[in-house]
């Protein structure tokens, strides 16, 4: 049975443990099994410093052993995903394996902002603080656009895609 890293900052969500729950059997019911961070043993009575360490071998120890990643890339604090499931994403890229974010709407990265976050200058057009907005006609930055499959939708909709390929 292939194995999928569930990504994504739904770690953080007050009912987390439910939220992966839920995507565990989800998987379960396509014929995979869901690696999901939660699911890490860690000791959390010892330093900060220490229990972090734990949770980032921890993690990448699942991703190493999943055959696919399947990555929540909607906005997270902002509008960008979360950038914990963005390096997770780069890493397994990076060890061949194949990813998948899912987002709620694949409306291009320029539109996110509102007229009032954004001017134009000439042919480009810049946020608040002056820096060029991205506009690549893709949902999320071209680094990730370009190496991982995005589909719109939910988890469920990302399954769907793994199971047809």
């Amino acid at each position: 049975m292939k194995k999928i890293y569930i990504a994504g900052p739904d770690v953080f969500e007050k009912d987390s443990i439910q939220i992966g729950e839920r995507l565990v059997k989800l998987c379960e019911q396509y014929g995979y099994e869901g690696l999901y961070p939660l699911d890490n043993v860690v000791d959390f009575s010892q330093e900060k410093h220490k229990i972090a360490q734990d949770i980032f071998e921890a993690n990448v120890n699942m991703i190493k052993n999943a055959d696919i990643i399947i990555a929540n890339l909607n906005q997270f604090r902002g509008k960008e995903a979360d950038s914990g499931t963005v390096w997770e994403c780069g890493f397994a890229y990076g060890l061949g394996k194949k990813v998948y974010g899912y987002i709620e709407c694949k409306k291009e990265y320029i539109d996110t902002f509102d007229k009032h976050e954004k001017f134009q200058d000439g042919e480009n057009t810049f946020d608040l603080q002056g820096r060029l907005i991205e506009d690549f006609a893709h949902p999320i930055n071209l680094m990730l656009a370009s190496s991982i499959e995005i589909i719109e939708g939910d988890f469920e909709s990302a399954l769907k895609r793994v199971k047809e390929q």
